[in-house]
């Protein structure tokens, strides 16, 4: 069965990217690079940029860098565009560099949010940057996005900046902020910026573009979907909306007692104390429905409201026409209960088919202001997608960040573009609704796949046009490696459905699972001449996977180099519940398929499952049972994964309010409590458990295990989790990644290494002091056996 591509509802009501008038521009043609210097603008013909791009990352012209795809779309509608790549931010001046821009700014912190790109989990700075020449850190300011937003506006006050990104995305509304433990106002206000676009915003960037280049000011363009900006109250732009409230979250009170509809007037009254009789001088009551009404009766008439009524009869508001008021800034700073309560109608309402817009007030008096935010964006169709991935991308580094040989292999290489140099995105979006993952918020859950052909000819090009390519392609997949022209059955229910995840707590019944699309582009692209491997890089969604077992054996049997990494997260109920992932159970029956298929392929291959740890709803005892584990399977994780609440997402909600949004939000004992892991030493704790084969974690477990009444897992035996001796140590152990590893204090010939050897935590696991045996690589677990001929790093 075929996905529904393209017969989509949220197809009909999009103007398609390629139906716009070109700007007179376009007379110019395409440029090699986007230019990044006046002298390359000089050499196109041009004496002025109509738009300029700031981002936090080196310019990659490559489709997979979000600045290379807005920069070539905005060039195929005829305007010029030039870059500003990671601008010294101490002074206006860089951003001069290209003259005043014509139309607007486009500013975006980057393909990464910077203060996830510049901090650990811990909060510590990253002495690295993957979208840097060289993996330079420093090479962007925090809250990058503001920052720049700040400078194009001293550069030429004039001009509006249009903010675009993740950062600006996942900051929409007054959010959660990690690194300062505090609530911070949505980015539009922080930022200054005239307008933001949220999400992969090349629909609403075109209509943008073209009307402020048909002199549109930009304080009207009020009506573009995936924006958001700002309203002062009282603005005329907003008459004709209806506003629903929904500021507040009701309180619980003492509720009155239900008057028997059986009792006369006067029996009612004599059960309230009262009396009715006229002697009193009591008002004339109400008469209750079904009593007799003589003639003189002073009855009071029900009133009637009449409300539209939709097609089930039930009363209906105007979507298109309706915007859901959230509670303030003000209002979610100060109370947890509000915070959580926003995040749960901002998750609700993002389904294009059906989302509402919201508003959210900030300040008060003179400066009060409300920060509107418009549906989320109508998604691409294949036909756009193709049309944008098509572009006449250069598909490397720009020249400026060659080095003396003209190469970017060197000191000068981008490990980001190195990453993807020769992987491909077929799709866009994920309906999985991970409550740690920013990819709903940003891309939204609806899958906008490439067609099969246009994917094909990209995997031609990087064969025909990208120097080192030795016939492997590293990468076929997007967000995840196997939704591809997955969605619902039917469009009228896709359009309606409100649920945050399409594949939890089950799979849902109207999501068609077929990979038969996905199998047939395997198939097509590995036997294209001089395609010698095509590997699968992006996470597998292993719950959907195992649907499809003909896909499972292709996958294993002809795209697995060896390793497979998958996300099973952890293994206990409750942290799966707050995270909305799949039982543990999921993931051993595709460990069964996968052993199967590689079995009959005669390969031995591998599966490396990734779990987080100090999730929210995770307890001590969740990470003890999830190390056992571990243990019991043999995986020793190299690189911990720690929870790292990004702005907007549901767990970060969960993190800062301790309540479930995903139950319903309550002031009273019905609201879900969640245990959240906080400080230094717990989350220590819990990641000591994912090391539990590492020395330097033993005496904080041994210590855990004992107050946890589980002194039993402490022992020498193949059956404990630790043992009881201690080995030297300097506190200090080499990670795949080398430069976010914790040094020793002494050098390294002469640090303890604490080599474990796979298979167990029996004798022989003290440190020999020696560096790591000649052919052992350290992978992501080094239970696992190196692959055949690697080499040990440091060797």
């Amino acid at each position: 069965m075929n996905a529904p591509i393209d017969v989509s509802f949220f197809a009909r009501a999009a103007k398609p990217l390629t139906s716009y008038r070109p700007y007179w521009a376009k007379r110019f043609g395409v440029a090699p690079f986007l230019p990044m210097s006046r002298a390359e603008m000089e050499q196109l013909g041009w004496d002025s940029c109509d738009i300029i791009l700031v981002t936090g990352d080196a310019y990659v012209d490559h489709p997979s860098f979000g600045m290379a795809v807005i920069g070539r779309v905005l060039e195929a509608q005829g305007f010029r565009v030039g870059i500003i790549a990671q601008p010294d931010w101490q002074s206006a001046e860089p951003f001069k560099a290209l003259g005043k821009p014509n139309l607007f700014w486009g500013v975006t912190a980057g393909n990464m949010d910077s203060m996830i790109n510049r901090y650990t989990a811990d909060r510590k700075i990253r002495s690295d940057d993957a979208y840097t020449p060289g993996d330079v850190g420093g090479k962007r300011p925090d809250r990058a996005a503001i920052v720049y937003s700040q400078r194009c506006r001293e550069a030429f006050k004039d001009v509006p900046i249009v903010l675009g990104g993740i950062e600006g995305s996942l900051r929409r509304i007054a959010h959660y902020d990690y690194w300062s433990d505090k609530v911070r106002r949505s980015i539009v206000v922080d930022s200054k910026c005239d307008l933001l676009l949220y999400g992969n915003a090349e629909r609403a960037l075109v209509e943008v573009a073209h009307r402020i280049a048909a002199r549109e000011p930009v304080e009207h363009i009020t009506d573009v979907r995936g924006t958001a900006f700002i309203r002062r109250p009282h603005d005329p732009t907003a008459e004709g909306w209806i506003e629903i409230d929904s500021s507040e979250v009701d309180q619980p009170g003492h509720v009155e007692d239900h008057i028997n509809p059986y009792q006369t007037t006067s029996e009612q009254a004599q059960a309230q104390g009262q009396s009715c009789s006229k002697e009193d001088g009591s008002q004339p009551p109400l008469t209750p429905a079904g009593e007799g009404r003589g003639e003189g009766s002073s009855a009071y008439k029900p009133i009637t409201i009449h409300r539209p009524l939709g097609a089930s009869g039930v009363a209906k508001l105007p979507r298109d026409r309706s915007v859901i008021r959230l509670p303030s800034y003000e209002q979610v700073k100060s109370d947890a209960v509000l915070y959580a309560h926003a995040n749960r109608v901002l998750h609700l309402e993002t389904n294009p088919g059906n989302a509402r817009a919201l508003v959210q007030a900030h300040g008060e008096g003179a400066t009060a202001r409300d920060v509107w935010i418009n549906p989320p964006p109508i998604p691409l169709t294949t036909a756009e997608m193709d049309y944008v991935f098509d572009l006449p991308y250069a598909r490397g580094p720009h020249p400026v960040y060659a080095d003396e040989h003209g190469k970017h292999d060197g000191a000068t290489k981008i490990p980001a573009w190195e990453m993807i140099r020769f992987s491909i995105n077929i799709m866009r979006g994920c309906f999985g609704g991970c409550t740690f993952c920013s990819i709903t918020e940003h891309e939204g859950r609806i899958i906008q796949s490439r067609s099969e052909d246009s994917i094909i000819k990209e995997v031609e090009d990087i064969r025909d046009k990208v120097d080192g390519f030795t016939g492997v392609i590293s990468d076929l997949g997007g967000p995840t490696a196997n939704m591809y022209r997955l969605g619902c059955k039917s469009p009228a229910i896709e359009a309606a459905c409100r649920k945050p995840s399409c594949v939890y707590p089950g799979i849902c019944q109207n999501l068609h699972t077929n990979h038969d699309p996905l199998i047939k582009i395997y198939r097509r692209a590995r036997a294209l001449k001089g395609i010698k491997k095509i590997l699968i890089g992006s996470g597998l969604r292993y719950d959907l996977a195992v649907k499809s077992p003909e896909y499972v054996k292709e996958l294993v049997q002809h795209h697995v180099g060896g390793y497979l990494k998958i996300a099973p997260e952890h293994t206990e109920g409750g942290p799966l519940s707050k995270m909305m992932k799949p039982g543990i159970g999921s993931y051993d029956r595709f460990k069964t398929m996968f052993e199967k298929y590689s079995e009959e392929a005669g390969k031995k291959q591998f599966l490396i499952p990734y779990f987080i740890a100090a999730h929210p709803g995770t307890s001590d005892e969740d990470m003890m049972n999830l190390a056992i584990w571990l243990k019991k399977n043999g995986f020793r994780a190299d690189q911990v994964q720690t929870f790292y609440p990004s702005p907007m997402a549901t767990a970060t909600a969960m993190y800062h309010t301790s309540l479930n949004p995903l139950k319903g939000v309550h002031r009273d004992d019905r609201a879900e409590k969640v245990d959240i892991v906080r400080g230094d030493k717990r989350r220590r704790l819990h990641k000591a458990f994912l090391r539990y084969h590492d020395p330097n974690n033993w005496p904080l477990l041994r210590e855990a295990l004992k107050t946890m009444g589980r002194a039993d897992l402490i022992g020498n035996g193949k059956h404990h989790l630790i043992p009881t001796f201690q080995p030297m140590t300097d506190g200090g152990y080499q990670s795949a990644r080398r430069k976010n590893s914790t040094p020793g204090g002494a050098k390294p010939s002469e640090r303890a290494a604490a080599v474990v050897k796979p298979g167990g935590m029996g004798k022989g696991t003290a440190s020999t002091g020696k560096a790591p045996t000649k052919g052992r690589i350290l992978t992501q677990h080094t239970g696992l056996p190196p692959r055949a001929g690697a080499k040990g790093r440091g060797q």
